[in-house]
């Protein structure tokens, strides 16, 4: 993770992570406060307290349910359990991590070029092989922000054999407005190959604890669960996941996914207006498809306190932050483009 030193008083504001710019609620802050108290105890390895409370949340059985270290570290779990094939087709800008992820199992990736800020599920349909071990989609897709919608994504999985596993990474699901884009829980129970994942890092706002989970057909979950980490997730996150599915709590993190949403729209209008060409975006980041004045653009931006992120030659992922950040961020690029970047 990059830094970037005070600029006068104020302190970087970092738009780089997908971080939530809410603070956590205080009922779970008390959650973990209190939970240090009993640092010296293992965390219960099954997680059954958190487990019990998503098979009841999603409507599945416990046998179906995997958590673990975010959706990041579940995706290498299950794309290391679902071996022995030795290729993974995934979409060529997605993830960051994908393609490590890929390469620390073991196999061997199959990007897809985009189609604009989208995957192009027929060519992702026609990539799979029988050497494909397993096909990786994000959605909405980091870092362009872009969607897939329902009827598309049901004639890719009726492309794509019934024996190959299509992971639907769902990170970022709870931001979604767009009532196209179908709830990944559908897709599972409609069909046997698909596989969830969700975390509790970007809209719960627990990034610091490390927690997610994935719902998996059950053939799947003895399998992944051998390449989990034992004793993983702590116990404060499985705390703070429990909590988090509280129907107390609903409403205020709903609110705030509403909230956030605003902001999107207000930052994209923003930027835009400013000059700058932003794609659409369903999640709580929007992109810059910058090309190669990506990393310049990064650099000036660092230079004046503002961290955000780049894939050089392609473009800047921004994370929606507070307004104030949101206000420094639309300032530092109306001086910047002043300036000729």
């Amino acid at each position: 993770m990059s830094t970037a030193t005070t600029v006068g008083t104020q302190p970087p504001a970092d738009l780089s992570m997908n971080e939530t710019p809410y603070p956590p609620l205080p009922s779970i802050r008390r959650i973990v406060e209190n939970g240090a108290g009993a640092l010296q105890r293992y965390p219960d390895r099954t997680s059954s307290a958190l487990v019990g409370a998503l098979s009841a949340r999603l409507g599945v059985g416990p046998e179906a349910i995997l958590v673990g270290p975010g959706s990041a570290g579940l995706c290498q779990h299950l794309v290391q359990a679902l071996g022995p094939k030795p290729e993974v087709v995934h979409p060529a800008l997605s993830f960051e991590g994908y393609p490590l992820i890929i390469r620390n199992v073991g196999a061997r990736g199959v990007p897809v070029p985009m189609d604009g800020y989208r995957h192009d599920l027929p060519a992702m349909a026609a990539a799979v092989t029988d050497q494909t071990r397993c096909v990786l989609l994000c959605n909405p897709n980091n870092p362009t922000g872009a969607v897939l919608h329902r009827d598309e994504i049901e004639d890719f999985l009726a492309r794509v054999p019934a024996d190959v596993p299509v992971i639907i990474d769902e990170a970022y699901r709870e931001f979604v407005t767009d009532p196209q884009v179908p709830d990944g829980m559908d897709l599972y129970r409609a069909h046997g190959n698909v596989c969830v994942l969700r975390t509790f890092s970007k809209a719960y706002g627990l990034a610091a604890l490390r927690v997610g989970y994935a719902v998996v057909p059950p053939r799947v979950t003895p399998l992944a669960a051998m390449t989990g980490a034992v004793f993983f997730p702590n116990s404060l996150a499985q705390a703070a996941a429990v909590a988090s599915l509280d129907e107390a709590v609903t409403p205020e993190l709903t609110r705030r996914c509403a909230e956030l949403a605003v902001s999107r729209s207000r930052l994209i209008d923003d930027l835009r207006g400013l000059g700058l060409t932003v794609a659409p975006s369903e999640a709580n980041f929007v992109w810059l498809p910058l090309g190669e004045r990506a990393t310049p653009f990064a650099d000036r931006a660092r230079e004046a306190g503002i961290l955000v992120m780049a894939i050089p030659g392609a473009g800047v992922r921004i994370t929606v932050g507070t307004g104030e950040a949101n206000a420094r961020l639309c300032a530092f690029v109306r001086t910047a483009l002043a300036a000729g970047l």
